[in-house]
């Protein structure tokens, strides 16, 4: 809404009041009226006006003791202050000057001068505090954690406050004004979902855009989620860019995933002989012999000593803190199939088929990847085609192969189709997609995205998208080699 000059006219003579009413009264602004100092006061405090109009010559508190007061309030003393007076000489002048007035207009007023000098006075004192709040606003964004840039029409960077300075340039002696927003991030992180990417600015406001600074042995990774806001009128400023620090985020949700993950595979298993035991014990104890309740007493206690050592592990996994806190931990090629022999049992999946595409050479291969966050995605994916099957059987295809960029794995379905939304969307956190096969809403979950970041912080690549010659999805994640001569990968 535009702004409406709130202007406070301070006379004891009605005379003098009405007058100026006429005068401004057609002028669009808001016209309030005080008859003496002490009212004058109560009100310029409630109403906070943009100019206050003054006359000198009042009983019990003139304009001078006015002014001198309103100037001791931190609010009011920056308010234009202009004194109406039928004084004309120097002294009056000189001791408005002093207790702080901007103006004076002598009586009987010109209108024409008038008008001119109230329309100047309250621009003046518009563009200041625009100059304060500009002022305000530039400490604010300098002096904040998060990273801000101002983009032109052409994406190129016209503003960049200290934060995003640190994020984008590698020492201080770079100058990053001027620059193409997208060729600079590229040049310092990885940006995903790749697909996004590509026409960012039409589509960021709808989905979520990183940058990731991928994991090398020597350092972790780090993320940066890109929020867009276009501005909304045609000025050199097109886009606002906020860079947030999402790293410890994505950390809490891996945490929580890879217990999640940890309890659903590696607890069923060692507790269901526990719980059968102990069960048909309780349920025939009398009818037992003795060597027949030794015999459910051993297979409790096995089950119980797997599900203690299923436990440890756990803690173990957890101790890492994430599975993509690699260090120096690595994954052999050919650990990758007796992890999906293992999550096949433990998610008693009928069909699996498995193409290698691989020579001998290739299977010296070492991925850039502990074994742990290679169990973690297979089993995220495999559980994915289980549970969004129509009869939850799945027969699942998994096509290993070297390529010049790593290690792909092709994991295909005969499950559903997935709409374009789904797809789009399909690596975004708790993303609601529109109905399942049974009608139902459904919930991406967290799990894919945790799939995509562990993939993308290494820097690898995973997209996904509808099997083209029958139902179902296909899943393609690549995982990058370790280069044992350049320990910096």
């Amino acid at each position: 809404m535009e702004h409406i000059n709130i202007v406070l006219i301070v006379d004891d003579d009605h005379i003098g009041r009405e007058t100026l009413g006429v005068l401004l009264g057609d002028q669009g602004y808001k016209l309030v009226f005080a008859t003496n100092g002490r009212e004058a006061l109560t009100k310029a405090i409630e109403l906070m006006p943009d100019v206050i109009l003054l006359d000198i010559m009042m009983p019990e508190m003139d304009g001078f003791e006015v002014c001198q007061r309103l100037r001791k309030i931190p609010s009011l003393a920056n308010v234009p202050v202009i004194m109406l007076t039928s004084l004309g000489d120097r002294n009056s002048r000189l001791q408005g000057i002093k207790v702080g007035a901007d103006e004076f207009i002598s009586k009987p007023f010109d209108t024409v001068e008038l008008q001119a000098r109230l329309q100047t006075i309250l621009k003046l004192n518009r563009y200041r505090r625009l100059l304060a709040e500009k002022a305000k606003f530039e400490w604010v964004i300098e002096k904040n954690n998060e990273a801000y840039l101002l983009l032109n029409n052409e994406n190129k960077i016209i503003y960049a406050n200290l934060q995003a300075r640190k994020y984008l340039i590698n020492n201080d002696q770079d100058d990053i004004i001027g620059k193409d927003f997208l060729k600079l991030a590229k040049t310092h992180y990885q940006t995903e979902p790749k697909h996004i990417w590509e026409n960012w600015l039409t589509q960021a406001p709808n989905v979520a855009l990183y940058l990731v600074c991928v994991e090398t042995v020597t350092s972790s990774a780090f993320w940066l989620q890109v929020d867009i806001m276009e501005m909304p009128v045609e000025i050199e400023e097109k886009y606002l860019i906020r860079l947030h620090d999402i790293t410890d985020t994505i950390l809490v949700g891996r945490q929580k995933w890879t217990f999640q993950g940890q309890v659903r595979h590696k607890l069923k298993t060692p507790i269901s002989p526990i719980t059968m035991g102990l069960e048909y014990i309780k349920n025939n104890y009398d009818n037992l012999t003795d060597q027949e309740k030794k015999e459910f007493i051993d297979i409790a206690y096995s089950g119980a000593n797997r599900l203690k050592d299923e436990v440890e592990k756990i803690f173990t996994y957890l101790d890492v803190s994430n599975s993509a806190k690699l260090g120096m931990e690595t994954c052999h090629i050919n650990d990758i199939l007796q992890l999906i022999k293992i999550i096949e049992k433990n998610l008693r999946l009928q069909t699996i088929n498995i193409d290698k595409q691989y020579d001998k050479k290739a299977e010296e291969i070492w991925l850039f990847i502990s074994p742990q966050a290679v169990e973690l995605i297979l089993a995220e994916l495999l559980l994915n085609a289980k549970k969004f099957h129509p009869n939850n059987s799945p027969v699942i295809e998994i096509k290993i192969s070297n390529i010049e960029a790593g290690v792909c794995l092709k994991i295909s379905d005969n499950g559903v189709h997935l709409s374009t939304e789904q797809l789009e969307h399909i690596w975004t956190p708790y993303y609601q997609s529109e109905k399942n096969f049974t009608g139902e809403k459904q919930g991406m979950g967290l799990g894919l995205s945790m799939v995509a970041s562990l993939i993308w912080e290494i820097g690898g690549q995973c997209r996904a998208f509808n099997h083209l010659k029958q139902a179902g999805l296909v899943i393609e994640i690549i995982l990058p080699i370790l280069d044992f001569e350049n320990p910096e990968f």
